[in-house]
C-alpha cells in the first residue's frame, strides 16, 4: 500500500471530516406522492368544514324553534291577558259566586250594628208597629257554648264557625228577645243542619242577660218559647221570655196564646236575618256596570 500522503484525511476519502461517516444524499419524494397528502389534508379539512356548517345549521333550527315557542307564548299571554283584564258582562255563574261570597262574609265585614241594629220594626198584636230596642251584644261565642246541646252537636256535624249574639227588649220592656247568628260553611250546609234540628221550643240559642238592664234576670229558666229562620249560610235563632223573672211554667198557657212576646220575637229575628241574606246589587260587567 502506498503511503498516505500528508494533509491526506485518515479514512482514505477526501474532503470528510474526520470521524464522520459517508453520508447519502436525501431522496426526493416523488410529486405525486406530494399532491395525494395535499388532497388528503383538503379533503379532511372540508369535511370538517362540513360538519362546522351541519351542527351550526342544526343549532340555528333549534334556536329559531325556541325563540319561535316563546314569542307564541308570549303573545298568547298577552292576548289573554287583554282578553281577561277587558271588562265584559258576568256570567250567570260569576253572578251566583258574587251574591253568594257578599252574604257570606257579612257576618264578619259589615258593622255589629249593621248585624244587630239598635232598632228593629216588629208588629204587635193587631199589626201595631212598634219597635224593639237593642239592649246588648254578646262576645262572639264558640257554637258548641253558644246554643243548647240538641242543636249544638247538629251544628257541630255541619261545620258551625261561630254564633253572634245580642239582646232586645219591645217596646214596653216587658219582654227580652235573645238572638243568636249560627254562621255555617254555605248555605248547603245551612239547609242540612236545619233539617236535623230538634223540634223543641225548649231548646235553642242561650239567652243572654246584661247587667244594670231589664235583661239580668232573664236567664234559661226563663225562657218562653224558641224557634230558628234560616237565610244564606245563617241560621239565626230566637229566644225570648219576660223581664220579670217569670218562668216558663209559670204562665198560663192562655196568656203564652195571647201575648205578643213570640210574635216580637219572631218579628225582631227575621228582619236581622233577612237583612243578613238579601242579595246585594250584583255589577253588569267585571269592570262595573260599563262594559
Amino acid at each position: 500500500m502506498p503511503p498516505a500522503q500528508p494533509g491526506s484525511p485518515p479514512g482514505g476519502r477526501r474532503g470528510l471530516p474526520p470521524g464522520s461517516a459517508a453520508r447519502r444524499p436525501g431522496a426526493r419524494p416523488w410529486p405525486a406522492s406530494r399532491r395525494r397528502a395535499a388532497a388528503a389534508r383538503a379533503a379532511l379539512e372540508r369535511a370538517a368544514l362540513e360538519r362546522g356548517i351541519r351542527y351550526r345549521s342544526i343549532y340555528l333550527t333549534i334556536m329559531s324553534v325556541v325563540l319561535a315557542v316563546a314569542a307564541v307564548n308570549v303573545l298568547s299571554g298577552s292576548v289573554g291577558l287583554i282578553l281577561e283584564s277587558r271588562s265584559r258582562p258576568l256570567t250567570d255563574a260569576e253572578r251566583a259566586r258574587y251574591v253568594a261570597e257578599d252574604v257570606a262574609g257579612r257576618w264578619h265585614s259589615w258593622p255589629v250594628g249593621m248585624v244587630f241594629p239598635e232598632e228593629l220594626q216588629y208588629s204587635g198584636l193587631g199589626r201595631v208597629q212598634q219597635y224593639a230596642k237593642r239592649v246588648g251584644i254578646a262576645p262572639e261565642e264558640q257554637c258548641a257554648r253558644a246554643v243548647d246541646a240538641p242543636v249544638a252537636s247538629v251544628l257541630r256535624r255541619h261545620g258551625c264557625r261561630t254564633v253572634l249574639r245580642a239582646t232586645y227588649v219591645d217596646q214596653t220592656s216587658t219582654f227580652a228577645i235573645t238572638v243568636g247568628v249560627a254562621v255555617l260553611r254555605d248555605e248547603a250546609a245551612r239547609t242540612d243542619a236545619a233539617a236535623e234540628l230538634p223540634v223543641d221550643d225548649r231548646v235553642g240559642v242561650k239567652p243572654v242577660a246584661f247587667p244594670g238592664t231589664v235583661t239580668e234576670g232573664f236567664g234559661a229558666a226563663q225562657r218562653q218559647k224558641t224557634g230558628w229562620v234560616g237565610s244564606g249560610p245563617y241560621i239565626v235563632f230566637s229566644t225570648a221570655g219576660y223581664t220579670d223573672g217569670r218562668t216558663r211554667q209559670s204562665v198560663p198557657l192562655e196568656e203564652q196564646v195571647n201575648s205578643e212576646l213570640w210574635p216580637a220575637a219572631e218579628s225582631v229575628a227575621g228582619r236581622i236575618a233577612r237583612a243578613l241574606g238579601e242579595p246585594p246589587d250584583v255589577p253588569r260587567c267585571t269592570q262595573g256596570h260599563v262594559c
